[in-house]
């Protein structure tokens, strides 16, 4: 992969934060393929092209967050999964990842917006329907991890 083909979505209509999601999701593809240290993979996405128009800091926090509670993460939505964790496509897992982290640690996000980011990162870098995968299992984690939250938005 060189340098030019090393960046996000080019679409130019995106938030910063948006931006830091898309190349979480190349970060964590990198590291689910290659087995990399976080500090190689962070080092490697800072470089790419495109990368000062995102939200450096979310990016920093989520790729680090990510993968440094990854077993955790993975426990949490293994049982909404229908398949094993190493059967899902790098795309689908690497989403999840960053959907189960905000959605557990990001409480100021509202889990609809990870839920959409989520879907909107999958439709973008995934398979034909991946996102409706995607979407149903954060759905369901969404309502374990924020029930509260789930239960007053399904009120409106």
């Amino acid at each position: 992969m060189t340098d030019k083909t090393t960046h996000a979505n080019p679409s130019k209509n995106r938030t910063p934060r948006h931006r830091a999601r898309e190349f979480a999701l190349q970060g964590l593809y990198q590291w689910l393929l290659n087995n990399e240290s976080a500090s190689t993979v962070v080092n490697h996405i800072r470089g790419a092209h495109g990368f000062d128009k995102a939200d450096a800091e979310h990016f920093t926090v989520l790729l680090n967050g990510a993968i440094g509670s990854s077993v955790e993460l993975r426990e949490m939505f293994a049982p909404l999964v229908d398949r094993g964790i190493n059967e899902l496509s790098p795309i689908e897992h690497a989403v999840l990842l960053i959907g189960a982290y905000e959605l557990k640690n990001n409480q100021e996000i509202p889990y609809r917006v990870v839920i959409n980011e989520a879907v909107e990162l999958t439709k973008s870098f995934g398979g034909i329907d991946g996102h409706k995968y995607v979407n149903g299992v954060l759905d369901k984690l969404a309502a374990q991890l924020r029930p509260e939250e789930v239960a007053a938005d399904k009120k409106r």
